[in-house]
């Protein structure tokens, strides 16, 4: 069964204390200890980002790993597509949407992705990596808010962080008003959408108050209609974290201050 799991905000990167949407991740593959491949792209490879990755899924079942473009030369001969076929999950993380497409595109990964979906290998993400699966999203890549192409895996729309960044709204719902993008989805940070093929299943949050709703135009086109989406909310049990080591503390404090721009 193809299948997205696409996140407004939130899992490692954010809410290091709450993994019910990085277990949620986890529970989606068939397998009981899955093999799931980071793709830092949208942040350059952070180190940092990496890093926060394996500190979360490393002690966990799976067997975590990570793909960095940025640094291929260094690795020696890596096949991407036996890389990337052979995986359960692909979790794709946040930053510029539009420098992470045009990267993939140019190393061929975004056909690579679309062949690992359809085989049936789980992709996920946040923020920019939520967004990339969709037709469209609304991208901060400039520094404001604007409309740009996704991969179009999805034939809807999504923009992500509806309440930690508020100006992405009203720029994505006049974009579904005007036919600029076709119409889709709005999630908070805590909140994600899981799609099975191209339909909309449910959607899940880490946070009480998250929200997520679907966004189209309203029949003579003169407003948009936002439904709500009811998330289930997925309590957590919570874990004795190990220490952290300063540069994954600064990389989270960065995303909280929303330094990265999706």
């Amino acid at each position: 069964m193809r299948t997205i799991f696409a996140m407004g905000g939130g899992g490692f990167t954010m809410e290091p204390e709450n993994p019910a949407l990085d277990e949620f991740i986890l529970g989606l593959a068939q397998r009981r200890e899955p093999k799931v491949l980071h793709l830092p792209t949208a942040g350059g490879d952070q180190e940092a980002q990496i890093a926060a990755f394996y500190a979360c899924f490393g002690d966990r079942p799976c067997e975590p790993a990570h793909l960095s473009l940025f640094r291929l030369g260094g690795t020696g001969p890596v096949h991407l597509r036996d890389l990337v076929l052979s995986q359960d999950i692909v979790y794709v993380g946040g930053g510029s949407m539009r420098l992470m497409l045009a990267i993939w595109r140019e190393y061929g990964l975004d056909q690579i992705l679309r062949e690992a979906w359809e085989r049936g290998v789980v992709l996920a993400g946040l923020s920019a990596g939520a967004m990339c699966w969709f037709s469209h999203g609304v991208t901060k890549s400039t520094g404001v808010p604007e409309p740009v192409d996704g991969l179009g895996f999805l034939p809807a729309s999504l923009t992500v962080h509806a309440d930690g960044e508020p100006e992405r709204l009203p720029v994505y719902c006049e974009a579904v008003r005007t036919g600029a993008v076709v119409p889709g989805y709005a999630a908070d940070d805590g909140c994600g959408l899981l799609f099975r093929g191209t339909s909309f299943e449910r959607a899940v949050s880490s946070r009480p108050n998250a929200r997520a709703w679907k966004v189209e135009p309203s029949a003579d086109g003169s407003e948009v209609v936002r439904t709500p989406l009811l998330p289930t909310f997925l309590p957590h049990a919570g874990r004795t974290e190990r220490p952290t080591p300063p540069d994954v503390l600064e990389f989270r404090q960065a995303h909280r201050m929303r330094l990265g721009r999706s």
